[in-house]
C-alpha cells in the first residue's frame, strides 16, 4: 500500500499517555468515545510503585485499545524528585499551598520525555493526535501542564518532524481536560461510564494499593468527588479520607 494511502487510512490512530490515574482513564474514554483508534502509551520510569502501571494494563485491556506500550526509562538515575527517590511526599498541606509552588513531587522534564516517546511513535503510525491528561485548574504546580508549555511543543513537534517540514500533516497535542476542574473531569467520565475503582491517583499508595488520602493528589482528587456529591470508589488505607 503506498504510504499517502496508509496514512489517510491510519487518520484516525492517537497515541494516548495513559498513568493508570483517573485523568488519563477519563481522556481515555472520551477518546474512544470519539471512535479514535487509541495507542496507549504508559511509562515504568522508576516511580515509587507499580500500582499504577498495573492499572493502565487493566483499563486498557477494559477499553480494548489498539496497542498498549509500557516503556522502561529509569528516570531514577536523575533523582531530584521524591517520586522517584526516597524523600517524603508531602502530605496534609492545605488546597491553598497545593498550586502555591513546584512541590517536591515534581519529576524534571517528566512530560516532555513522555511526549518525546509519543512524538516518535505517532510519525511511525501517521497518527496526528497525541493525547495527554494534563490540567491546569487542579494541578499540583508544575510547569509542564500549562498551556504554554502544551503550545510550545506542538510546534516543537511541527519542527522536528518529517511530516511536519513535508506539510504531511502537523501533529496535534490535544489536552481535553487542560481547563477543567477536578469535579468536572468526574463528571465527564462519569457520563461516560469510567469505572474510578479501577484507577490510581495517590502518590504514596500501601503494598497492596490502598491509596493514602493524605498527599497532594488524593486531596484534589477526594475534592473532586466530594464537590460533585459523589463518593471515590478508589480504595483508601483506614487512615485515608475516602468518605471525605
Amino acid at each position: 500500500m503506498p504510504p499517502s494511502v496508509l496514512r489517510r487510512a491510519e487518520s484516525r490512530a492517537a497515541v494516548l499517555l495513559l498513568s493508570g490515574g483517573l485523568d488519563s482513564t477519563t481522556m481515555l474514554a472520551q477518546a474512544t468515545s470519539e471512535r479514535y483508534d487509541v495507542h496507549a502509551l504508559t511509562f515504568r520510569y522508576g516511580q515509587r510503585h507499580e500500582h499504577e502501571v498495573e492499572a493502565a494494563r487493566l483499563i486498557a485491556a477494559r477499553y480494548r485499545v489498539a496497542r498498549h506500550a509500557v516503556m522502561d526509562i529509569d528516570l531514577r538515575a536523575f533523582g531530584g524528585s521524591s517520586l522517584t527517590g526516597s524523600s517524603p511526599i508531602p502530605k496534609n498541606r492545605p488546597e491553598s499551598a497545593i498550586a502555591a509552588e513546584i512541590p517536591s513531587t515534581y519529576v524534571p522534564a517528566r512530560n516532555t520525555i513522555f511526549l518525546s516517546f509519543a512524538l516518535g511513535w505517532a510519525e511511525v503510525l501517521g497518527a496526528r493526535d497525541i493525547f495527554i491528561g494534563v490540567n491546569a485548574v487542579d494541578y499540583s504546580g508544575y510547569p509542564d501542564c500549562r498551556p504554554e508549555y502544551l503550545a510550545a511543543f506542538e510546534q516543537l513537534a511541527t519542527l522536528a518532524t518529517r511530516s511536519g517540514v513535508e506539510g504531511e500533516g502537523a501533529i496535534r497535542i490535544r489536552a481535553p481536560l487542560l481547563h477543567l476542574s477536578k469535579r468536572e473531569i468526574i463528571e465527564l467520565g462519569t457520563s461516560l461510564g469510567v469505572d474510578y475503582s479501577a484507577t490510581t491517583t495517590c502518590y504514596d499508595p500501601d503494598k497492596a494499593g490502598a491509596a493514602c488520602g493524605r498527599c497532594d493528589a488524593c486531596t484534589l482528587r477526594l475534592r473532586g468527588f466530594a464537590e460533585g456529591g459523589l463518593v471515590d470508589p478508589a480504595r483508601y488505607v483506614p487512615s485515608g479520607g475516602a468518605a471525605r
